[in-house]
């Protein structure tokens, strides 16, 4: 059994009316009509003046129901061109919140594509989310704390991002064409979009698991669309295409556009290019000449279509490109694109009608690839039909446009239920200022709402169907920040110190506001803290008070005769667990801090320090016994009074040094450092000698030397 389509493809020159007759699996292309508007009817595939297009369809099913009988239901498409599409981008806090879910990923998903919505409207004055259909998106990246990361599944951090690129058609696009066709007396059967008729007819359901891009070039833009993982998962368009070459061919040649256009098109075909310009001159010009006239706008055509293609697959070339659409057949073209995008030459490729499977066509018919979309517009709409469903979301109902399976994200974006409404509100955050630095505490975050459809639970993801019921439940709010000033203060600051045996639990002196407070008072917003840390072992002397210990920690130096005298050796020595240290060490929870105090120093230890000596002493012989002889040559004064050798000196003494006059030794000083003396009733002579020799009281002695006193009855003679 055979049943007839019928199609049209309303572009933005032209509406091409197509009969399709279906046996089964199988179309057969019976006739094919194009009509070019008379007025600019079109703009940018969005009709201007739905009278005239009205009219140019009325005309072509008149036609057409001439040959094939009555004709009142048609499929349709929306120009590609028509799509917009934005880039967004999302950064949410997530400290302090459970890891991300599969849920929360593409609840954050919505909130971008909310974005990239909010963004295409930014400039109208009306804002309402009800002016576009979301017809798809694609996720660029995944960000955590600012690091690029393949999935946010399972993921904890501060804050996290995606970037979607979001595909839109406009309602009045969809509603200009209902309009036109009803002006036509023509009841729309299926409604499609002309990169997705293409895509159907030229890459089956089970390729698009390959990342592939196709391009519908027109006259004034190329349509793109992009397969990868099972689906289409971006739309684009650039305002270069067809045209542009036409238009570089009038230049050079001086041509009318439309004697460029035929001129164009010979190219295709013909060896010999056959050009009459504007002052009346026929010329024929070697294909290959006329190529290379043309080249830079080749290689422009080219490159604007490559670089939206990157943009829209995440800067990577897909694995193969197909073109379509009349401007595909510009000669060098798919090589000029194999090279921006360092693709081999046999991953681009010019597709005609010979491509669609289970298609035939009469004889009569061209097999050229700008009959790819409105043959593909004819067997989408039977194959795959685009139509309205509407569901109800929180009592409200909402018509959808069934571009694709549809969601509940894709409901939620109909009824204008914002992102932040799938979670409850985050608490009251607070902001202080800690040692001069800002810092934010967040309030706690909210739960997540809940979704329903048709009483069951679901999630964003959840397929709908029409009819259904949808209930967003409010999440509960997240509680104020509460914090005190021991949250605050790092554990590290508290420490236990043993110091001189004593035990010491050790806290930092906070300051809120410039008053000193107890670590339990509770921050206010805008409060400024400061907070006195205890690091080093000076700190922990100075917050324990042991200002004693810090002093003899001093160094030892005492001022002799006016200049200072430093004595190291009697500064006391510092432990921290039994090591050396220093005052200006770092301490940390559970150190020994011990003073060793070392003796202090005596008079002779410093006179020793200074080279100096409290006495000057000989040893001499007399009387065959030895005798020490000693007297002061300096005496050591603090504060005017003499000290002794064995005195001990403070940290911090003045002393002051006297030198004392240094008469030469006599013979006569010997009496006062010995034990003899002449016998009381001696009535003889004595001979005084020294080493031997004859001497005199008087006469100067040394070390060594040995004296003596000879008693006689009678003179002893010389």
């Amino acid at each position: 059994m055979s049943s007839k389509l019928f199609a049209l493809d309303i572009g933005t020159r032209s509406v091409v009316g197509i009969i399709l007759e279906e046996q089964d699996d199988h179309f057969h292309v019976m006739d094919i009509l194009i009509k070019e508007h008379k007025e600019r009817a079109m703009v940018d595939g969005q009709i201007h003046n739905v009278l005239y297009v009205a009219e140019l369809i009325k005309e072509i099913k008149n036609e057409l129901e001439e040959k094939h009988g009555p004709l009142t239901r048609v499929s349709v498409a929306a120009a590609g061109r028509a799509l917009k599409t934005e880039q967004a981008s999302v950064t949410i806090d997530i400290k302090n919140r459970p890891i991300f879910t599969e849920e929360d990923i593409n609840r954050l998903e919505l909130q971008a594509v909310q974005h990239a919505q909010q963004q295409l409207l930014s400039s109208k004055e009306e804002e309402s989310f009800n002016h576009y259909y979301c017809v798809g998106y694609s996720v660029l990246y995944y960000k955590l704390d600012g690091e690029e990361i393949g999935s946010l599944l399972d993921q904890q951090g501060h804050e996290a991002t995606i970037e979607v690129i979001a595909t839109f058609l406009p309602r009045v696009v969809v509603e200009s064409l209902l309009a036109a066709l009803k002006r036509a007396d023509l009841e729309m059967e299926a409604l499609t979009l002309e990169p997705i008729a293409a895509i159907n007819v030229l890459i089956p359901q089970s390729m698009r698991r390959l990342n592939v891009a196709l391009v519908d070039i027109g006259a004034g833009t190329s349509d793109i669309a992009i397969t990868d993982k099972g689906t289409i998962v971006a739309y684009g368009m650039v305002p270069t295409a067809g045209d542009e070459i036409t238009e570089s061919l009038s230049d050079h040649y001086l041509l009318d556009f439309p004697v460029a256009e035929m001129a164009k098109r010979q190219l295709a075909t013909e060896e010999n290019i056959l050009i009459k310009d504007i002052l009346g001159f026929d010329q024929f010009y070697p294909r290959d000449e006329v190529i290379q006239a043309i080249q830079p706008s080749i290689q422009n055509l080219a490159k604007a279509i490559g670089t939206e293609i990157l943009r829209l697959n995440n800067q990577t070339p897909p694995k193969a490109i197909m073109l379509v659409g009349g401007g595909s057949l510009t000669p060098n073209l798919t090589n000029e694109l194999c090279h921006v995008l360092n693709l081999p030459a046999n991953r681009v490729a010019v597709r005609g009608i010979d491509a669609i499977q289970n298609v035939t066509k009469d004889e009569s018919i061209p097999s050229t690839p700008e009959l790819v979309t409105p043959i593909g517009i004819a067997i989408a709409a039977k194959r795959a039909p685009i139509q309205y469903m509407t569901v109800t979301v929180n009592d409200q109902v909402v018509r959808l446009f069934e571009m694709k399976e549809m969601t509940v994200s894709d409901a939620f974006l109909a009824a204008n239920i914002r992102a932040k409404q799938l979670y409850g509100k985050p608490g009251q955050g607070i902001s202080i200022t800690v040692n001069d630095h800002d810092i934010f505490l967040p309030g706690e975050h909210g739960e997540p709402a809940t979704i329903v459809v048709n009483g069951e639970p679901a999630s964003t993801k959840s397929i709908i169907q029409n009819g259904d019921c949808i209930t967003l439940v409010e999440g509960r709010h997240g509680e104020d920040a509460k914090v005190t000033v021991r949250d605050i203060v790092d554990d590290a600051l508290f420490k236990s110190i043993t110091v001189q045996g004593t035990l010491y639990h050790i806290e930092p002196k906070v300051k809120v506001n410039d008053q000193y407070c107890s670590l339990d008072l509770e921050l206010q917003d805008r409060d400024r803290v400061y907070i006195e840390t205890i690091e080093t072992v000076e700190d922990v002397f100075k917050h324990i008070k042991a200002i004693d210990l810090l002093h003899k920690l001093q160094p030892f130096c005492i001022h002799v005769d006016g200049q200072p005298m430093f004595l190291q050796d009697f500064t006391p020595t510092l432990f921290i667990n039994d090591k050396p240290s220093k005052l200006h060490y770092p301490v940390k929870d559970g150190d020994r801090i011990k003073v060793d105090e070392n003796s202090l120093p005596t008079v002779e230890m410093m006179m020793g320090k200074l080279n100096l000596s409290l006495e000057e002493k000989i040893i001499v012989t007399f009387q065959n016994e030895t005798v020490e002889l000693t007297k002061q040559c300096h005496e050591v004064l603090l504060n005017g009074t003499a000290l002794s050798p064995s005195s001990t000196i403070r940290n911090g003494s003045t002393i002051t040094i006297v030198e004392k006059e240094s008469n030469r030794w006599r013979f006569q000083d010997v009496f006062r450092f010995s034990n003899w003396q002449l016998p009381k009733d001696f009535q003889g002579y004595f001979t005084i000698l020294r080493n031997g020799e004859a001497s005199s009281f008087d006469e100067e002695i040394f070390g060594g030397d040995h004296l003596e006193i000879i008693l006689s009855e009678h003179p002893i003679p010389n």
